[in-house]
């Protein structure tokens, strides 16, 4: 075997450097990516056989460039690249890497010898880029040298990993925002010298590159549109925006010159129901779970019991990207990706029946969560229906599209009741709730049930002429149709307005016919215990402290049995209200911290707002003025994002107000303003972190009295044991688990 020629002597006749590789020069700045040139050089410290995956155009060629040249001085034999996709017959492959490590032999061996008799006597790096539709014939010849050649550590991109004993697979996630900016704003200023964008032009700039979902080639075939257009102009163009990001370097590979060539190639490497179940992917929006895969994409061309084994040929071939959550392993299809398989789910003309299947399907889901809402399940559904959401919307607005079919929209949107009431959504419920009651449909069990439910979210919005409109239309239009359970919960959330627009007689008046009429239909669920915990509330308000006590500590016990922690919060919160009113400011605390940890924990922020204006009366009534102020502040901060601040209700405000008179009173006014505006600085988990710490703080010190006289105070008052006493209404409801709402006819 002949060695590699040796360069020919300079003219001073010197020896000229030996040749330690052939990697390319960078044409222009790397941009990015440090913690994952750190990661890969890491695992090329510890593997000889490193695998970088990732989506069409998410820069898999550049950083193993990128990687090799910064590792270059380990390898005293040189980095060498082989550059694959152009090479389409498995018999050339051999011949591609002798060409592209530099070698030439004369003799009748074979050059599959040649190569491996050089690389087994080295110490390099070979880097192996676009072999994915030479897969096979690679990871064969590549488990050769390395068996032959200690010193040899391979560094290999492509779209699937080699599947070779030793192998490390390196996935590469699309570019953070910050990394994505500074790539785009960086090319753009390439193609348009003095491109510098102004801050309301970063924000598009920035939405630009999630819509682009941070792919490399994307945002560089984007910025170089940026020579005509405006940013704002490419983003409003994305809808089409494989015709919009074409015009890449005449220099670049052809499967990087444009976005749709870029994804075409992976399209072209998949088999055929692997383009099929690609395809309809696409009808989901962000994230999917397995049972939804195999419910909704199976069918004709592709068996229900064969749709995992190509689900993980795409995940292989990192066409789908798989995430875990706290809903439990996710997986999900880039925009550009999904994209691609729109274009060719319409192209088989099934789009329409597989948007039924989604919407159908995620009926389902929201009618088992709204189930599982009363019971130890709550924390599950609540984070199930956080990462569905985007397909609940997409169901939506399906069914909007169609007339017939609007009362689909309305169930669904009223079925998530205890996603807007109790997660934390109360804005997002009401926009869905106003559009799917805008289109005419009969007053059937669905549109009786949204208004309800607009009427709740109007509520607690602090939106009197909303509630009362949604809420009489529901009463009336429930009694005219014979619906006693919309009737039973338009009168239960009558009652609840009553409560926050300072009517608290009417509202246990309401209140308690709302408890009858639960009584009479079986119905026993996290709403019907809410109905008991206001009407705590009102008794509160009307001065029967005691009574109040008693009502809530019953809804305390049923909470227990069922598992259920939402309604508990509520619960808390109004003991926690009787205790401060009743001078037990430890116990309050204790309640009240119970009552913030499960509402953060649900990001239910009215219920987190409440606890913390209640905390911040009992930190002023403790001592502790300029903390107290703080957490007026924080609470100020929040409101905004619920709706009218206390609802605009003197009985809910006026805590907040003894509060800040009594600190003003310790701080005075300019101090008491300082420490309310630091609150202002605080966000929502900071100040929840703060209240809660300082009851832990509190909780050591906290006299064993309060307990005692809590515990005494009703018995001894002479009004009864919990299910007896004198408020006649705090007798546990029936016991029935279902909530008495089905799910719609489908169809």
């Amino acid at each position: 075997m002949r060695r590699p020629q040796r360069p020919s002597p300079t003219p001073d006749g010197t020896e000229p450097a030996p040749v330690r590789g052939n990697l390319p020069a960078e044409l222009n700045t790397f941009v990015g990516r440090d913690a994952d040139l750190a990661e890969l050089d890491s695992l090329l410290g510890e593997f000889r056989l490193v695998t970088v995956v990732g989506v069409a155009g998410v820069g898999k060629s550049r950083i193993t460039a990128r990687a090799a040249a910064l590792m270059e001085k380990r390898y005293c034999d040189g980095v060498w690249i082989a550059e694959l996709s152009d090479v389409h017959d498995p018999g050339l492959l051999v011949h591609a890497l002798v060409e592209a490590l530099g070698l030439t032999d004369h003799t009748s061996r074979s050059p599959r010898a040649v190569l491996a008799e050089h690389c087994a006597e080295r110490r390099l790096l070979l880097v192996i880029d676009g072999f994915e539709h030479l897969s096979g014939p690679c990871a064969e010849l590549v488990r050769e040298l390395l068996r032959r050649a200690p010193g040899l550590r391979v560094l290999a991109a492509g779209r699937r990993p080699l599947r070779v004993d030793g192998e490390v697979t390196f996935p590469l996630m699309p570019m953070t925002d910050d990394d994505a900016l500074e790539l785009l704003v960086r090319r753009a200023s390439a193609v348009r010298p003095g491109f510098r964008p102004s801050d309301g032009e970063r924000e598009t700039a920035r939405e630009l590159c999630r819509r682009l979902d941070g792919i490399p080639l994307a945002l560089e075939l984007a910025a170089g549109r940026l020579r005509a257009l405006t940013t704002e102009q490419v983003l409003h163009r994305l809808d089409d925006r494989f015709r919009l990001l074409t015009g890449g370097s005449p220099s670049a590979l052809p499967r990087h010159q444009t976005l749709r060539t870029a994804i075409g190639w992976s399209h072209e490497l998949c088999a055929p129901e692997q383009r099929l179940l690609w395809a309809r992917l696409s009808v989901f929006a962000w994230q999917f779970d397995l049972e939804a895969v195999e419910y909704i994409c199976s069918g004709p061309g592709l068996p229900a019991d064969s749709v995992l084994d190509v689900l993980e040929e795409l995940l292989t071939q990192s066409v789908v990207m798989r995430e875990d959550s706290a809903a439990g392993s996710r997986y999900r299809l880039l925009d550009t990706v999904r994209e691609y398989g729109a274009e060719w789910l319409r192209a088989t003309g099934d789009a329409e029946r597989l948007r039924r299947r989604h919407r159908d399907w995620y009926l389902g889901l929201a009618t088992w969560c709204e189930l599982d809402w009363f019971g130890p399940g709550q924390a599950k559904a609540a984070a199930r229906i956080d990462s569905e959401l985007p397909n609940l919307r997409r169901a939506m607005e399906c069914s909007m599209e169609n007339p017939e079919e609007v009362h689909l929209a309305q169930y669904l949107a009223g079925t998530l009741w205890f996603y807007w009431a109790g997660c934390g959504r109360l804005a997002e419920g009401r926009h869905w709730l106003d559009h799917v009651l805008e289109e005419e449909s009969p007053y059937d069990h669905s549109r009786l049930k949204a208004l309800w439910v607009l009427g709740y979210v109007a509520v607690l919005q602090g939106d009197p002429v909303g509630a009362v409109s949604a809420l009489q239309e529901c009463r009336e239009e429930g009694e005219r149709s014979g619906d006693a359970t919309a009737v039973a919960y338009a009168v239960h959330r009558t009652g609840c307005l009553s409560i926050v627009t300072d009517d608290p007689a009417r509202a246990e008046d309401l209140l308690r016919e709302a408890l009858g009429r639960y009584r009479e239909i079986g119905e026993l669920n996290s709403n019907v215990l809410m109905a008991q915990v206001e009407l705590g509330m009102a008794v509160a308000f009307r001065g029967d402290l005691e009574a109040a006590t008693v009502i809530c500590d019953e809804v305390r016990e049923i909470c227990e049995d069922h598992g259920e922690r939402w309604t508990l919060a509520y619960a808390l919160y109004v003991l926690g209200y009787a205790a401060l009113r009743a001078g037990l400011s430890g116990r309050a605390r204790r309640m009240l911290a119970e009552s913030l940890s499960i509402t953060h924990a649900f990001h239910d922020l009215l219920g987190t707002v409440l606890s913390l204006e209640l905390m911040a009366l009992v930190t002023a009534t403790e001592g502790d003025a300029a903390e107290a102020a703080v957490l007026q502040g924080a609470a100020d901060r929040i409101w905004p994002s619920v709706g009218l601040p206390l609802f605009g209700s003197a009985h809910y405000g006026r805590p907040r107000a003894e509060c800040e008179e009594r600190a003003r009173a310790q701080l005075g006014d300019a101090r008491y303003d300082g420490e309310r505006r630091s609150g202002l600085r605080l966000d929502t988990r900071a100040a929840v972190a703060r209240a809660l710490r300082a009851d832990a703080d509190e909780g050591a010190a906290t006299a064993d009295g309060d307990d005692a006289r809590l515990d005494a105070g009703p018995g001894a008052a002479g009004t009864g044991s919990p299910g007896t006493g004198a408020t006649g209404e705090t007798r546990r409801p029936a016991t029935s688990r279902t909530p008495g709402r089905g799910g719609p006819e489908l169809g």
